[in-house]
């Protein structure tokens, strides 16, 4: 039994009579919390302001009402000098019992849930004009250190991003906005053992400042109009030990905090939805956008950047990511390839390799030879398709 006390206590309004202490009690993910005195009117049902009296996150446990107490506490009246009068006053207290249990592959977001608060939704429906523009948010990888730098190198090309961002998507006059998480949203720990002793977060503090970035992202492209989400699983961010898969493909941070985003939205009220794979097994996903199909996968998948065209074509042959655009990162360096006619549609197939957005990659460098430059990778979709002259690189 694990038991953690010594918590916020302020519910308690005597010196004479405190009642119970604020306590949680645990036994691996279930337990009970106890709450301290609180006064009449407060709603034993609102389960975060409990929460966040004992330093948890909203929705990081679930809870049921099991009992409750109540009992009369007098108290000495004090004057105006702070001393007793000689008279005594009245007043009721109550305090809770719940049943507890841990959500799994859930962590506390403070930053986030910060960030959510202060989110508006936009006031008026963008003008229509036919144009999708696609968001690809690329290899982040949260936490990394590497020769470009750390967290705070991370957070300022970021922000940068965002601005140059912001600046495109008025020139490209959007009324639809996609965003595509391409994967390695986090760095990790388990993909590599170099990860333990390159890395400036802990797990929780990866999870928290990739979602922070990410929800401030869909903030922006929000105002532009009606904006989709898309994730899927990477190996950065899977549950893994080594090089091998632990479970199923969607145990996954980049999935998790996509779900984790989509919940928050729902208090936030902005005009986004969010999309994954359906299957428990699924590793890449396909979007429709305005009549042409988007298809999406890390590009871990394939051992080499010459093995995803190949792929792909497999891909199609099993009935998958039958796409005429397809999406993928991992190999932290941009390109840019046609790969056949559709022969329904006559139009073009391409693979876009989406730039990196982390702090470089010394492997990729030292194993591959190639050191792309961070950018945002960006392009437009019209009611004709994919609009090559807008493909960008911010």
């Amino acid at each position: 039994m694990i038991l953690e006390d010594a918590w916020d206590d302020s519910g308690s309004t005597s010196d004479e009579d405190t009642g119970p202490l604020w306590r949680a009690e645990w036994a691996g993910d279930e337990g009970t919390i106890q709450t301290g005195a609180l006064p009449d009117g407060f709603d034993p049902q609102n389960f975060d302001d409990v929460l966040d009296r004992l330093g948890y996150a909203p929705g990081e446990i679930r809870m049921e009402l099991v009992s409750a107490s109540r009992w009369e506490q007098r108290t000495a009246v004090r004057g105006d000098d702070g001393r007793k009068t000689g008279e005594m006053q009245s007043s009721w207290l109550n305090a809770y019992k719940y049943k507890a249990q841990r959500n799994a592959l859930c962590v506390n977001l403070p930053a986030l849930y910060a960030d959510m608060k202060a989110s508006r939704p936009r006031k008026k429906e963008p003008v229509s004009t036919g144009r999708t523009a696609v968001v690809c948010w690329a290899d982040i990888q949260t936490g990394k250190t590497d020769h470009l730098g750390g967290v705070t190198e991370l957070m300022e090309r970021l922000e940068d991003k965002r601005v140059a961002l912001k600046a495109w998507l008025k020139s490209e006059k959007v009324d639809h906005v996609v965003i595509a998480d391409v994967g390695d949203i986090v760095e990790g720990f388990d993909n590599v053992l170099s990860q333990t002793r390159t890395n400036g977060l802990s797990l929780m503090a990866q999870v928290d400042l990739a979602a922070t970035e990410f929800w401030r992202t869909i903030k922006l492209c929000e105002k532009f109009g009606h904006t989709d989400v898309l994730s899927i699983p990477s190996n950065h961010c899977q549950w893994r030990r080594g090089k091998s898969l632990i479970g199923t493909p969607n145990n996954d941070w980049g999935l998790h905090i996509s779900e984790r985003l989509e919940q928050l939205n729902e208090e936030a009220g902005l005009d986004v939805s969010f999309h994954r794979p359906v299957g428990d097994y699924d590793e890449s996903l396909t979007f429709k956008i305005r009549g042409t199909a988007l298809g999406l996968a890390h590009g871990h998948q394939a051992k080499n950047p010459a093995g995803i065209i190949p792929w792909w074509k497999n891909q199609k042959h099993e009935g998958k990511l039958l796409c005429e655009v397809l999406l993928t990162g991992h190999f932290h360096y941009p390109s840019f390839r046609p790969s056949g006619r559709d022969p329904v549609t006559g139009k073009s197939s391409y693979h876009i390799q989406a730039s990196t957005l982390d702090n470089g990659s010394a492997w990729v460098r030292n194993t591959m030879g190639e050191d792309g430059d961070p950018a945002l990778t960006v392009f437009a979709v019209n009611d004709d398709g994919f609009d090559l002259t807008s493909f960008t690189l911010l």
